[in-house]
């Protein structure tokens, strides 16, 4: 009968690790020492590991590391691709929340790939391979190790950041696919919704005529703006410090291998990394996540910002605004009958507003490194990717449970166009200000309407009052009638003011 553990020793003794993990004893010492988050690292960080570990294997190879074993440099490269792709994320399970500025998730993934290699080898040979230790036992040496083998020529202080960097990088690109089909979803409505006028207001009154179609043009810029930061700040994440080992000096690596494992990084992702000039630099500083971090609040405010105005769009339906209807997601309340809440735009607020604090926690932890190293760069990577998973799945959601599926209240919008005072604004360039304030008054004090007030007194015509409100009059730049360079156009507009001027001169108020 197997015994369900093994006894594995490390410097500081010996530890039972159960006896089918690929892990071993300095990730089972891990997870004794640090039961803080629940939940082990992002499984983008243990695959863009996988790619790290990758690299820095050809690159060892192509320098004659295992030059007498080509089983054994197959095996390395075979797992570290195994982890890359996925297939090993499971066997990453150290706390993403660690001291030793990810040290453990490191020999985690040592552990791991040595002892997943060591079974690719007796796979192909047959029979049992002893499991990788960190100090090995003399008469039984392990056949590959994760520190001569897995961690040659590297430190935790270069392979994480690095890997942490990729993983950021394609979140970030996931994120962009999303935030450009949220941008275009707007667009759509922006469309949609041309030809719907209704108030715009300021400071939660109203203040002029717009359209429901600008309002929407208007979130399909801001998004846009997002998704061009996002785009760009990828730039920043491709300057790594693989190569410069435990301080950025290169320590214990050949010259070499300093120059070629970046390259061989760049060819297996194609991605565009580079090795940072200044590798001391590079390892001392974490300001870059700050930077990534900020794009991703700005766009988090954004959504924030959206989603608060949809929320009062749609307020009421009845006793609200009531300007357009979100799509039903579920019943609203277990008392009140037939209400229906915006739900969508309420969650991705939440994760919005978490993503806010990630930033701070992120800036707070950047902030926090000595002389040269960061030691909280697991709380920075915890904290990025979650970002840059809520907001991927946030402007997901938002696209197609609520933007895809908005109708506007036209009717709504018409009633509130002819009964606001906001409406009084588009009648000055044939009114002028001091009849257009007059009307405004009469509408307030005999509860008519603006259309009612200035037909039934013939200061205008309907058809009038109906170009003046027109989606092509309130999206004008600037009023033609006014600013035309045209002089006859302007001695037109002149003399029709100056009748209209005679005929409501006429008439009592």
């Amino acid at each position: 009968m197997t015994a369900p553990f093994r006894i594995e020793r490390d410097c500081l003794g010996e530890l039972p690790v159960p006896a089918d993990a690929l892990h071993g004893i300095h990730t089972q010492r891990a997870l004794e020492n640090f039961p803080l988050a629940g939940k082990s690292a992002h499984p983008e960080l243990a695959r863009a590991f996988g790619d790290v570990k990758l690299a820095c294997a050809r690159t060892n190879r192509a320098l004659g590391a295992w030059a007498d074993d080509r089983l054994k440099a197959d095996a390395i490269e075979r797992a570290c691709c195994e982890l890359a792709h996925g297939d090993l994320g499971g066997c990453i399970i150290v706390d993403a929340l660690q001291g030793g500025a990810g040290t453990s998730t490191n020999m985690n993934v040592n552990e791991v790939l040595a002892n997943r290699a060591g079974k690719i080898i007796s796979e192909i040979r047959g029979g049992d391979v002893p499991v990788a230790t960190t100090v090995s036992d003399e008469a039984s040496p392990p056949q590959i190790s994760p520190l001569d083998d897995l961690n040659l020529h590297q430190s935790t202080n270069d392979t994480y950041p690095t890997a942490l960097r990729l993983a950021a990088i394609r979140r970030l690109q996931a994120l962009e696919k999303q935030v450009v089909a949220l941008q275009e979803s707007f667009q759509t409505a922006e469309k949609k919704f041309a030809h719907v006028v209704k108030v715009g207001r300021t400071q939660f009154q109203d203040a002029v005529l717009t359209t429901l179609g600008r309002e929407f043009g208007a979130y399909a810029e801001a998004i846009n703006r997002d998704r061009w930061r996002i785009y760009k700040c990828e730039e920043r994440l491709r300057v790594v410090n693989l190569g410069g080992t435990a301080i950025g000096t290169g320590l214990a690596a050949p010259r070499q291998y300093i120059f070629q494992v970046v390259d061989q990084l760049r060819e297996i992702t194609g991605i565009g990394f580079a090795r940072a000039e200044n590798l001391v630099e590079a390892t001392q500083n974490a300001d870059v996540f700050v930077e990534v971090s900020g794009i991703l609040k700005a766009h988090a405010v954004s959504l924030l910002k959206i989603c608060a105005d949809l929320r009062l769009l749609a307020s009421g339906p009845e006793a609200g605004l009531g300007e357009i209807t979100l799509p039903s997601r579920q019943a609203g309340s277990s008392i009140m009958p037939g209400k229906v809440n915006p739900v969508i735009p309420e969650a991705v607020s939440q994760a919005a507003m978490r993503v806010i604090g990630h930033d701070a926690t992120i800036t707070m932890a950047c902030a926090s490194g000595s002389l040269e190293l960061n030691p909280f760069l697991p709380l920075v990577a915890d904290s990025l990717l979650d970002s840059l998973d809520l907001l991927a799945r946030a402007n997901d959601i938002l696209r197609r449970h609520c933007i895809e599926g908005v109708q506007a209240n036209e009717t709504r919008c018409r009633e509130q166009v002819e009964n606001s005072t906001a409406t009084v604004t588009a009648l000055v360039p044939l009114l002028g200000y001091e009849r257009a304030a007059q009307a405004a008054t009469l509408a307030r004090e005999s509860r008519q309407s603006l259309r009612e007030i200035v037909i039934n007194r013939a200061w205008l015509t309907g058809e009038q009052f109906d170009g003046l409100i027109s989606p092509e009059a309130v999206c004008r730049l600037g009023s033609p009638e006014i600013c035309s360079g045209d002089s006859a156009e302007r001695r037109h507009s002149n003399t029709n003011l100056a009748a209209l001027s005679r005929a409501a001169a006429t008439q009592q108020p």
